[in-house]
């Protein structure tokens, strides 16, 4: 699937979803950021906002990306409504052929999966190279698979949080795993529906 399409595909399924007023953030971002001191962050695939909104909320600088024009675009209105229009920075990367400049104190890469061309794996060490030192990559994975998911396919394989971590090939004297693991919790779909899915938890630190 070409630049092109792989932008096209995710504007459609954002388009396709009723703008929220007040989305999300994940479960495993707030478990893991609370508490944190706020820094500078980086949301690679932003997707409605929920996280970067939230981690704005804490009083994180963020920068929040992702190749959908149409999720880009929303979440910068929805950062000006709510107040934070100086705290988020929005703008549209298609991870596959460019990486956000800067340095972080958190990045995290959450549902990453897409059915386009995408190295994960290049894109998560680029990830972790950004970090500053002490700072941490939160990546979170599906386990399972949703029943509002566009990915139906019943022959997927979700590679757990170790094969992820071994994939991304990160000098360990550099880069010590803090977690990875692979919890339960009920989710809400976008349509209001719920279900039990299982997420891969991987948390990555840079030595300080």
């Amino acid at each position: 699937m070409s630049t092109t399409d792989a932008a096209t595909f995710w504007d459609g399924v954002y388009a396709a979803r009723p703008a929220a007023g007040a989305p999300r953030p994940n479960a495993r971002l707030t478990e893991t950021v609370t508490g944190l001191p706020p820094g500078d962050a980086l949301d690679l695939g932003c997707g409605d906002g929920g996280d970067a909104l939230w981690l704005a909320g804490q009083g994180w600088q963020v920068t929040a990306v992702d190749i959908s024009a149409v999720a880009v675009q929303r979440l910068a209105v929805l950062a000006h409504s709510h107040g934070l229009g100086d705290r988020v920075i929005t703008a549209r990367h298609d991870l596959h052929t460019s990486f956000p400049s800067g340095a972080f104190d958190l990045v995290c890469a959450h549902y990453l999966h897409t059915p386009c061309d995408l190295d994960r794996a290049t894109v998560l060490r680029s990830a972790a190279h950004a970090l500053r030192p002490g700072g941490r990559l939160l990546v979170v994975d599906h386990g399972s698979t949703a029943p509002w998911s566009w990915n139906q396919d019943p022959d997927t394989r979700y590679p757990s949080p170790q094969e992820v971590a071994a994939g991304i090939g990160l000098a360990p004297e550099t880069w010590t795993v803090e977690r990875a693991d692979a919890p339960r919790r009920i989710a809400t779909g976008p349509d209001g529906r719920t279900a039990e899915v299982t997420d891969h938890v991987l948390l990555i630190r840079r030595a300080a």
